[in-house]
């Protein structure tokens, strides 16, 4: 990777994407010695309230800390992606959760839908980790960061006694990725 690139993941308060934003950037910036920053902006309730947390992993020196060019956009709400679809030029990769998304993603962008949410409570068996398993779909699509220093990382930020659970979590990310996520995959070579 030579160039910048930017990641805003988008939801509600409450769906762990804050977090979910720190992880990404300690995992390249700690672990893999990139460059990396991380914003967030969230609605004045603690729950339920939009939220956006924004990852720029580069490189480079990075001199502007917001996200300019989306290169991957997280929904895990229809309101997410109407808010910031648009902001998207076509050559993004756009996640959605297919359950709490139903509107249909422009096919001018490569889009991946899965049932996050749904996976993270019925295969892992916690709807806490939603977070946890959108990270290792992005990781599996888009190799921004390597899995080792993926995990390193959320395992140095979950609360302790979870840490099988969220490895579980990020397997389960990274299957889904094969499972919705083929034709991204393939392209990717």
């Amino acid at each position: 990777m030579s160039k910048r690139y930017e990641i805003r993941l988008a939801g509600l308060g409450g769906q762990g994407l804050v977090l979910a934003g720190v992880i990404l950037a300690e995992a390249a910036s700690i672990f893999e010695n990139k460059n990396a920053v991380q914003s967030q902006s969230y609605g004045p309730e603690s729950r339920g309230g939009a939220s956006k947390s924004e990852v720029i992993i580069s490189d480079e020196e990075i001199d502007y800390p917001k996200a300019t060019h989306i290169d991957l956009l997280l929904c895990l709400t229809d309101a997410a992606a109407e808010k910031y679809l648009k902001d998207c030029p076509e050559t993004a990769l756009v996640i959605a959760d297919s359950d709490l998304v139903p509107s249909a993603i422009p096919e001018k962008y490569r889009s991946v839908k899965a049932p996050i949410t749904r996976l993270a409570r019925e295969t892992v068996g916690k709807e806490f980790v939603t977070n946890i398993v959108a990270l290792g779909l992005i990781q599996e699509l888009t190799g921004i960061v390597g899995l080792p220093a993926l995990e390193k990382a959320v395992l140095g930020r979950v609360p302790k006694g979870t840490e099988d659970l969220n490895k579980r979590a990020l397997e389960v990310g990274r299957e889904a990725a094969h499972e919705y996520g083929a034709h991204i995959l393939s392209a990717r070579g």
